[in-house]
């Protein structure tokens, strides 16, 4: 079967520095190469599924600029549905700056038209989001919206996949109305505290340790899915293929050990190229 997937998140523009370290604070220091490629959780996620082999549908906002023009037609050219991503006259679309130095990233997000994301954005969806199989939603967008789909979905009796990246707090209505809660450790922390509580939301709550794999309660012990072993080139965008492929497995009715072997598998092919998206996986390249 084709998995239905509708993603309501943030887009953007990445702005990309590598160097090979990172800057001390007042320092100066001489990077090696500038890029700008097309980003943000919710649209990666999106492409991510596409790629996949999903139906997908994306729910969001852009600016009436060259960046704005440029995530759009990135979109289409991955077979996204964009009939739900609204065009704001006036608006920046999102930027995300980023520096790969020393065999990591570092981000800052300005949000742009994505602080526009408002509950009516996805009630402008809600014909597509009735009939999907899932809802894939993050956190680069106003708490309000995520609360209000998280509503939606229980309304509807849709799964819903929170991304909850980045990490902020998270209400319990939220975390009840969701199928399945996706932090990594750091982001778990912060929700949760010291006391991991893998047990209270037997699965539902999937911690990702990016080359250590994933966690999850099975209601009789702690599961550890592996992660696959690969040469890191870029790992930004690795989270976003994770939760894009978890969501495309469990969309078609995969079990969820299965479908987190699915994510790994994705996630670990993303790092091996440069970029969020110029990693993420065809399904033939995760299968095969």
């Amino acid at each position: 079967m084709t998995a239905k997937i509708i993603v309501i998140g943030s887009s953007s523009m990445d702005l990309v520095v590598t160097a090979s370290k990172r800057p001390e604070s007042g320092e100066t220091i001489l990077g090696e190469s500038f890029k700008t490629v097309p980003g943000g959780k919710g649209a990666n996620q999106a492409v991510a599924a596409a790629r996949l082999g999903a139906e997908v549908y994306f729910a969001g906002c852009i600016g009436d600029d060259p960046y704005g023009e440029a995530i759009l037609a990135n979109l289409q050219a991955n077979r996204v549905n964009t009939d739900y991503l609204k065009i704001l006259p006036g608006e920046a679309s999102g930027t995300a700056h980023i520096v790969l130095a020393e065999g990591d990233n570092s981000i800052i997000v300005v949000q742009g038209a994505n602080k526009k994301v408002t509950p009516s954005i996805a009630d402008a969806a809600l014909p597509i989001l009735k009939e999907a199989d899932l809802v894939l939603i993050q956190q680069e967008i106003p708490d309000e919206t995520v609360e209000h789909v998280s509503a939606l979905c229980k309304e509807h009796g849709v799964r819903l996949l929170l991304n909850p990246a980045p990490a902020r707090q998270v209400s319990q209505a939220v975390l009840d109305a969701a199928s399945f809660l996706t932090p990594n450790e750091t982001e778990a922390r912060f929700l949760f505290g010291a006391d991991e509580p893998l047990e209270t939301y037997p699965n539902k709550l999937i911690i990702t340790q990016g080359s250590n794999g994933a966690r999850y309660h099975n209601g009789e012990k702690i599961i550890t899915v592996p992660a696959f072993s690969v040469q890191p080139v870029d790992t930004t965008g690795a989270g976003d293929t994770f939760n894009a492929a978890f969501a495309v497995a469990i969309a078609e009715g995969k079990p969820l050990a299965e479908a987190l072997l699915f994510a790994n598998r994705a996630a670990s092919i993303s790092v091996t190229k440069f970029g969020a998206q110029g990693g993420m996986p065809y399904r033939v390249e995760v299968e095969g």
